[in-house]
């Protein structure tokens, strides 16, 4: 007679991370979440060399016209990105890449790319992300090994194949190659669920645009940490608002900054690339 004690416990209750790719039977979950979470450290640290320094998205200008006057100005600004830009366009094609490449389907990444290319109205922003994920596709191809294990026999998942292909179609200029849609595919390849990459993305986005901030010099160190922390619910709030948008919803609505970055093409005085 099986007692109360002697019964198999209830499975555990899907979490939010549901989404999350199956780690291999090599490692333990531990393993696989450790390795998910230092994943999304490194796509979100502006160590990884893809050129996210030089590129201010019309934030340069911003400073130039002097539009933007204290920490308060330049909180709102881009906490403005984050709602017009990132939530809306960026995050929707970042959480469908990551959804197609899961799926192993090259035809609906390749239509988010030319999506988001569509929707992306100032040249220099559209340059700046091109270059920046073919720059992430280039250095994960020389550095990375397949399936994140050295020596193993073991097929290759849909998910790497995919990545692969959509390497080869960036090389071969057969599509755009934007840097969210990029970062989808890496990330899903490497563990993390469409709500980790999304905030890491976003994160990032935010953190390149304050470097840029002072390295312009209006702004200090402090100054700096003190927009982050007062950000960090509006990056959570886009990410969560837009992570299970279809693409057809994928739009960015932007008219000053996009303006900003226009001007800033034509500016006699720049230091960043857009």
């Amino acid at each position: 007679m099986t007692t109360e004690r002697d019964a198999e416990p209830d499975p555990p209750e899907p979490n939010a991370d549901s989404d999350r790719t199956p780690a291999s039977g090599r490692v333990s979950d531990s393993s696989a979440d450790a390795s998910a979470f230092l994943s999304a450290l490194r796509l979100s640290d502006s160590f990884l060399p893809v050129g996210g320094y030089t590129a201010s998205y019309g934030l340069e200008q911003y400073i130039n016209e002097d539009r933007i006057g204290d920490g308060d100005d330049l909180r709102e600004l881009i906490a403005a990105y984050l709602r017009r830009v990132v939530g809306p366009c960026e995050t929707v094609a970042l959480a469908n890449a990551h959804a197609a490449s899961a799926a192993g389907d090259l035809e609906a990444l390749l239509a988010v790319d030319e999506r988001l290319h569509a929707v992306t109205m100032p040249r220099e922003f559209r340059e700046s992300s091109t270059k920046a994920g073919a720059k992430l596709c280039e250095l994960l191809a020389e550095t990375d090994t397949k399936n994140g294990a050295e020596g193993s026999d073991e097929t290759e998942s849909d998910g790497s194949d995919l990545e692969s292909a959509f390497v080869d179609a960036v090389a071969a200029d057969e599509t755009p190659g934007h840097y969210p849609v990029a970062f989808g595919v890496v990330a899903q390849a490497r563990g993390l669920s469409r709500r980790e990459a999304c905030l890491a993305h976003a994160h990032s986005f935010v953190t390149g645009l304050l470097g840029a901030a002072q390295r312009l010099g209006r702004f200090g160190h402090t100054d700096i940490q003190s927009v982050l922390a007062a950000l960090e619910p509006a990056i959570t709030a886009v990410c969560e608002r837009h992570v299970d948008d279809e693409p057809e919803a994928m739009v960015s609505f932007a008219p000053l900054a996009e303006i900003m970055g226009m001007r800033h093409e034509r500016a006699g005085r720049r230091l960043f690339m857009s």
